[in-house]
């Protein structure tokens, strides 16, 4: 167990914490980096006690949000692998709960492609965090965990250069896949790892360049997996959460979903990278989700591994949509050792120090009040949604009773005004 899983249910309070910055603000709460009594750096995420309160209120039978936090808190306290964060200890005052977890000083995935050549990956690049985000996601799918909020954003780069998952407020709980989970590759022995060392030589080989604008040639071939994937019928959720340019099309319809709907995500963030644009993007909502349910990808460019790999991570039909194994298996990860993945010294991109804890130019006298940070934050946030369920409610008296794709109201979704359907 990690040094942060033994404290994962401590306590903290504002009097224990410096809080040094600003890191970013999402649907649902404030992120603060800061600093504990032993100056380690942690994430702080706040949210405020009213919001929740206020969007339980707004709709009792699909939002309560004291289980979502609930759930990610818990699920955060489970997690024993290094490709996702610990749970450093949980804050509640009378106006906000909050949670700490380790701190990415290289952040999300998104401002390490906006820095590269045409905001592009390399194949070689992607091939590496492809893999590690197979890896996240095979180790939350053993647990029963599906995800459902896979985006860039939500991509980690850690002091080490390896990849961390955040953010599992959207995630959900159905019959595990596996009978049992893989086994946690966070301690290998000196001795494993002295072992390991030639072999480790071939896949970290292009990671030791360090990150390049310029496409390099695809590998072809593939790599077993040892997972073992029951065919029988799994559980399924109806919620109607998720990302709009991320989300899979048996969300959309509201079908039912399993483990697939990270696979979709997965495809279109791989397509990101090498495209350095999600596939379906519409004008608005409702233009992204017809795309989504009726385009397929414009994959253009030669013929190569990467391109074929998305083009079945984007399979519609999420029964026919390539899984776990095929995905391991496929081509483009020719020659990947995946249990040596974790343990690559060097990957494509190492942030820079950050020593000072990211205070450069901190007014040492000035104090974040994060309390009324996080207020003013909300105040602006519901002015503008209702601002918007104004301008949304005017549209609809022109629009009574259309519906925009056949089939869609099969589940009685208004995708202009679904609360249900989570944007981040």
């Amino acid at each position: 167990m990690r040094e942060g899983d033994k404290k994962q249910n401590r306590a903290l309070d504002f009097n224990q914490l410096e809080v040094l910055s600003l890191l970013g603000r999402g649907a649902k709460g404030v992120v603060f980096l800061v600093k504990d009594e032993e100056a380690r750096l942690l994430a702080l995420k706040v949210i405020l006690k009213e919001a929740i309160k206020k969007k339980k209120k707004k709709d009792i039978e699909n939002q309560d949000e004291y289980k979502r936090v609930s759930f990610e808190q818990g699920v955060l306290s489970s997690f024993d692998h290094p490709l996702f964060p610990s749970l450093h200890g949980v804050l509640s005052t009378d106006k906000v709960i909050g949670y700490a977890i380790d701190y990415c000083p290289g952040r999300d995935l998104t401002s390490l492609r906006k820095m590269q050549s045409e905001n592009m990956f390399s194949d070689e690049i992607i091939r590496f965090y492809a893999a590690e985000l197979v890896l996240a996601l095979e180790y939350l799918h053993n647990q029963g965990i599906v995800y459902r909020d896979l985006k860039p954003e939500n991509v980690m780069i850690q002091e080490n250069g390896h990849l961390m998952l955040i953010d599992f407020d959207l995630s959900t709980n159905l019959a595990p896949r596996t009978p049992q989970p893989s086994p946690s590759p966070s301690k290998p022995s000196p001795e494993t790892r002295r072992r390991r060392k030639k072999r480790l030589f071939r896949f970290s080989s292009f990671c030791n360049s360090g990150i390049s604008p310029e496409e390099e040639s695809d590998s072809v071939c593939s790599s077993s997996s040892t997972l073992v994937v029951s065919d029988s019928s799994v559980e399924k959720s109806n919620s109607f959460v998720g990302t709009e340019e991320y989300v899979s099309p048996e969300v959309i319809t509201g079908d039912g979903h399993d483990f697939a709907v990270d696979w979709w995500s997965l495809g279109v963030v791989l397509y990101e990278m090498l495209y350095g644009t999600t596939p379906f993007r519409g004008s608005n909502r409702k233009e992204t989700f017809y795309r989504i349910l009726s385009k397929p990808p414009s994959l253009t460019g030669e013929t190569t591994s990467l391109r074929d790999l998305i083009r079945r991570l984007l399979e519609k039909d999420p029964n026919r949509r390539i899984n776990v194994e095929e995905i391991k298996g496929h081509d483009f990860f020719k020659g990947v050792e995946w249990e040596e993945v974790i343990l690559v010294s060097r990957p494509p991109y190492i942030p820079p120090p950050d020593n000072d804890g990211g205070d450069k130019g901190k007014d040492v006298n000035t104090k974040l009040d994060v309390e009324n940070i996080v207020q003013e934050i909300f105040v602006a946030r519901e002015e503008r949604e209702k601002q918007s369920d104004d301008a949304n409610h005017m549209k609809a008296k022109g629009e009574k009773n259309r519906k925009w794709v056949k089939g869609l109201n099969n589940n009685n979704h208004d995708l202009e005004t679904d609360n249900n359907f989570l944007v981040f």
